[in-house]
């Protein structure tokens, strides 16, 4: 995995949604190796464990990297303090990406909440080959859906209370769509619930399906334990870390609980 570390200038800064921000960062080195579905480890001032985002954007041409990322306690509180012209710590690209297939004919993408930012290199990649289904709490905390358009992709909206797009969860549009389509691949990330139900009807209807697991890090580089997720391969279970061998896993590798 190769990884750098380094202090990057910040080109835009913008509030997205309530709480919620993006971030344009100018670091070339990072961006000509980075993937859809890597994350990215930064480092706030006066706090002592990295906060690991994933990446939303890469341009090659420009050099740059777009994180989104919400606030969700002091640490990212104090990250979305910093401006554009300021430089932000990063140990970046980290984790194992998204397999992408130019082949790939037709393709759902799904997004949870602050989940939805990895799927929009993906939707870049395959532009009106992808359906992108994207699901929030409410209409004051949806984000993207111009980004995903833009790509080409077709977009279906969700809201738990019905404030906008259909009523409901991400699952009820999929299962339209996987039992009237034929499905190349599925790629999700979103809550834990979310990726079991995918997981589970995409595996039933023999997709291939990969999906992207949000944990808790430590170090980012798979030198602690505190990420550790139960897998399988070869019907042998083990413990990998989401960081390093994740945080994209085939659906069929994970282990879910309950």
């Amino acid at each position: 995995m190769k990884y750098t570390q380094g202090k990057y200038l910040i080109l835009k800064k913008s509030a997205i949604a309530r709480n919620i921000y993006s971030f344009e960062i100018l670091c070339p080195e990072v961006a000509e190796v980075a993937t859809a579905g890597q994350f990215v480890h930064i480092r706030v001032e006066g706090f002592t464990l990295r906060r690991p985002v994933s990446i939303c954007g890469i341009d090659k041409n420009k050099g740059t990297l777009r994180i989104v990322f919400e606030i969700r306690g002091e640490g990212t509180e104090m990250l979305s303090h910093l401006n554009e012209g300021s430089l932000i710590d990063m140990l970046a690209p980290l984790g194992h990406g998204f397999t992408l297939n130019q082949d790939f004919r037709k393709v759902i993408l799904i997004g949870g909440g602050i989940g939805t930012p990895p799927m929009l290199p993906i939707a870049d990649f395959y532009g009106s080959k992808a359906t992108v289904i994207t699901g929030f709490r409410s209409a004051d905390a949806v984000i993207l859906q111009n980004d995903f358009r833009s790509t080409g992709a077709e977009t279906v909206l969700c809201t738990d209370d019905g404030s906008l797009g259909i009523h409901g969860f991400v699952t009820q549009p999929f299962e339209e769509i996987i039992n009237s389509e034929k499905i190349d691949a599925v790629y999700a990330c979103g809550p834990m619930p979310m990726l079991k139900n995918i997981s589970k009807k995409a595996i039933e209807k023999n997709i291939y399906c990969e999906i992207s697991l949000e944990e808790r890090m430590g170090c980012g580089i798979g030198a602690c334990l505190v990420c550790a997720c139960r897998t399988k391969k070869n019907d042998e279970e083990y413990f990998a870390h989401v960081c390093k061998e994740g945080p994209v896993f085939n659906a069929k590798e994970v282990i879910f609980n309950g």
